[in-house]
């Protein structure tokens, strides 16, 4: 069984609620003016990266996939928009039949993008393109924002295994996309069963401190653990007093002991504590993990502690501070007409305050220095010059209607590790800094 196939419940029975109003009523004036079937061509980007920030990460891409083949406007849809007055009957009509079938062409999920990358292009009818606005920028931002904090701590980590954990943390749905855009961004696992069974993340956990307080003493507590979950299990051991229950531990379960987990106090004194602990009763090769409220900066802060592994959850799910990329959908060429032969004029908001966008459907390629690195982002959308022509960034996704470029997640995780460590070093300083490489316009 693909468990990346298999969906989760939702509140509604499609995708095709997870738009705007305004969509829906831009369409049934389109179709009632004649501008519907005009060839258009619509494009995902960010003005700018989130402050501070020196790369975004492309993620949600295949759940973009997903929710485009998804939109279906059944019986029941149709039901609730006629009850809404939400549009007239002859768009309702149009609705009922929607497919999407035109092309999508964007950057490859996991791959890194800045300010004007032309994340996602879509192509096709002016209607049927419109009505996809809001579920693609409500994914790719939140996916997207969550795949970068996890890039970021990925660097700050050094190789050492992160674990996603938080599902407490933020929306029951949510939560299962967040571990998806985590595991992108470079984290190792999860704790969310959800996620494991969706996407097939490696799930990990074994107790909380609950499962200590239920039991007469700490003693017992490790006891009932090892005894069910083996010696190579992880014990929690800062409920009372770290040192007395390090000891337990190593007495409980012995030198095999697996792990223990330490989830609040000054995490690097502990932890160096901890490890001598550890050593002088013969558990050498258990392994220290650490939670507690940690972001990129305190993994680093822990660099040169003796820590195994991190567990990540509020700062995570929220992006460390920035909770979305802001990135938009923005219509840049259509044709005169709607017969299909009528050539694609360009055309581009070119209103003040910041929210103006350069017209054209555009390419996108990545210049590289002498020794493979990435030094510039460069998009235009006239012909491609000849030496860039390896270099082009974005691939076919839907050809037609049809998705042709799915791909399993362990693709789409290790294509960021290489785009990664293919930027510039100062990428993976954690200051706040400009984008590590410049975008070019031609």
């Amino acid at each position: 069984m693909n468990t990346a196939d298999l969906g989760l419940p939702v509140d509604v029975p499609s995708t095709a609620l997870f738009t705007d109003h305004y969509e829906l009523t831009m369409l049934q004036a389109a179709l009632k003016g004649g501008t519907a079937d005009r060839r258009s061509v619509f494009e995902v980007f960010t003005r700018r990266l989130p402050e501070g920030r020196r790369y975004g990460v492309v993620a949600g891409t295949g759940r973009v996939l997903d929710a485009v083949e998804n939109f279906r406007f059944d019986a029941d849809v149709i039901g609730f928009l006629r009850e809404r007055n939400v549009v007239d009957e002859p768009t309702l009509e149009w609705l009922a039949s929607y497919r999407f079938g035109g092309d999508v062409w964007g950057y490859p999920e996991g791959e890194v993008y800045f300010a004007g990358s032309p994340v996602l292009r879509v192509e096709g009818s002016f209607a049927e393109c419109v009505l996809l606005e809001t579920v693609i920028l409500s994914i790719l931002n939140h996916d997207s924002a969550i795949a970068a904090a996890a890039s970021r701590m990925a660097s700050a980590a050094g190789g050492r295994p992160l674990i996603e954990m938080g599902a407490r943390r933020t929306h029951e749905l949510a939560a299962v996309a967040a571990s998806r855009a985590a595991y992108v961004g470079g984290f190792t696992t999860t704790s969310d069963l959800a996620a494991g069974f969706r996407y097939g993340i490696p799930t990990v956990g074994t107790s909380a401190h609950a499962f200590t307080l239920v039991h007469d003493t700490e003693r017992d507590a490790f006891r009932a653990q090892v005894d069910s979950l083996g010696r190579g299990t992880t014990l929690l051991v800062d409920t009372y007093d770290v040192a007395e229950a390090v000891r337990l531990a190593v007495e409980v379960a012995g030198p095999e002991l697996g792990a223990v987990r330490i989830d609040s106090g000054d995490l690097l004194l502990v932890a160096h504590r901890v490890r001598q602990q550890l050593d002088e009763l013969g558990a050498t090769k258990a392994r220290i993990i650490v939670t507690s409220d940690l972001d990129e900066y305190a993994i680093a802060s822990l660099a040169a502690a003796p820590v195994d592994a991190y567990g990540v959850g509020t700062q995570l799910v929220t992006g460390s501070g920035h909770p979305t990329c802001s990135m938009v959908y923005k219509i840049v060429a259509r044709a005169e007409s709607a017969d299909p032969k009528a050539p694609l004029l360009p055309v581009a908001k070119k209103s003040s305050g910041g929210k103006t966008s350069i017209g054209g459907r555009k390419w996108a390629a990545r210049r590289l220095d002498e020794y493979g690195v990435a030094e510039t982002e460069v998009i235009g959308t006239g012909p491609v010059p000849a030496e860039l022509a390896d270099s082009l960034l974005q691939v076919r996704l839907v050809k037609g209607g049809q998705v042709v470029a799915r791909e399993p997640l362990d693709v789409v995780r290790d294509r960021h590790a290489r785009a990664r460590a293919n930027l510039p070093l100062s990428a993976t300083q954690l200051s706040r800094g400009e984008p590590v490489i410049a975008t070019e316009y031609v």
